[in-house]
């Protein structure tokens, strides 16, 4: 999916302060990866975000 964590980076710099999975879509991501990566940014300690909504999956930038 992605060549290095800086390309996850650039892609999560990249979003909006609040993104869906449709947002990642954007980049070229299709299916299941966009919500695994969207997930990916709640869940690794790199990225300052949280869960806001499950239905549709939201997350929200804190920093």
């Amino acid at each position: 999916m992605f060549e290095s964590f800086a390309q996850v980076d650039r892609l999560y710099e990249r979003l909006p302060e609040a993104f869906t999975a449709e947002h990642v879509g954007r980049t070229g991501l299709t299916g299941g990866r966009r919500h695994m990566v969207v997930r990916h940014f709640v869940e690794h300690p790199a990225f300052d975000c949280e869960l806001v909504s499950r239905q549709p999956l939201t997350v929200r930038k804190r920093g």
